[in-house]
């Protein structure tokens, strides 16, 4: 028995050994063709090592490309906002579904849970029209609002306050705590593990995100990276190399985002799975 035991736990680490390596290999070329020339990557062969290294990539992204740096500001205000409005919003609505009793709570719940079925796309347009009618086309705000709240996160986040114990709140609520005095003072430090989690995933998908940039900005000063990047593609000749650069300069903040709140992470997604 435990060799047969031995050896599935053998075959599983070869089989997840095996499917890193192949997840790491196309971000390895990119790396290595971020120094490259554009001559030697569209030259056909394949290869990690650079023939002539080179940094003039990541010069004319910064120093010549003179929206780069532009660009990566709008990203990082945008995201950062983003994150920092999904964790406030999402966690008081979850808490509020987990422990307060008022009228329509169930009805609410149950909006919020269909409209974890709409298709983002689907509402693409609609809030493209709203926008318009706003005057926030073009503007930070058109991009930040309507982003601000997530459905699946206030679900996550209800899941676990479902599970935090109430003695604390109750002890909190005896020394004089009034309710928001409990969820900012007690609450919401001792779900530094869910709150790490959401953070991580809004941060992606609003840093990484190309469809609504496209839809709501055409000003070329308040593109986001993802959208600026496709700038470097042309009708007759993409600068590879411009794009590959540009592209590890994109991924570092997720990297480091992921590797801050790593301890978090598996954390945050086991204590909302379930009791």
């Amino acid at each position: 028995m435990k060799k047969k035991i031995g050896i599935g736990k053998a075959l599983l680490y070869v089989f997840l050994v095996a499917y890193a390596i192949i997840t790491l290999i196309p971000f390895l070329w990119a790396l290595s063709s971020s120094f490259k020339t554009l001559e030697e990557i569209v030259s056909g062969t394949i290869s990690f090592i650079p023939k002539h290294f080179t940094l003039d990539n990541y010069k004319q992204i910064f120093i010549e490309q003179k929206m780069f740096p532009r660009w990566l500001f709008n990203s990082v205000i945008i995201a950062v906002t983003v994150t920092i409005l999904n964790l406030l919003f999402n966690s008081m609505a979850g808490y509020a579904l987990a422990r307060l009793q008022f009228p329509g709570k169930k009805p609410l719940f149950i909006i919020i849970l269909a409209v974890l079925m709409i298709p983002a796309q689907v509402t693409m347009i609609p809030n493209y029209l709203i926008l318009k009618q706003l005057g926030w086309l073009n503007s930070y705000q058109g991009m930040i609002v309507p982003t601000m709240i997530n459905a699946t996160f206030i679900f996550m986040m209800r899941q676990f306050f479902i599970n935090f114990p109430k003695e604390l709140e109750e002890a909190a609520a005896l020394d004089g705590l009034s309710r928001l005095g409990i969820f900012f003072r007690i609450v919401l430090p001792l779900a530094r593990p869910a709150l790490a989690a959401q953070a991580i995933f809004v941060f992606m998908g609003s840093w990484n995100d190309f469809m609504r940039p496209l839809i709501i900005l055409s000003d070329p000063q308040l593109f986001t990276l993802p959208l600026g990047l496709n700038s470097f593609k042309g009708q007759y000749i993409s600068y590879w190399n411009y794009i590959m650069a540009a592209s590890m300069v994109f991924t570092l903040p997720v990297l480091v985002i992921y590797v801050f709140f790593n301890r978090y992470f598996i954390k945050g997604i086991s204590f909302t799975g379930g009791k």
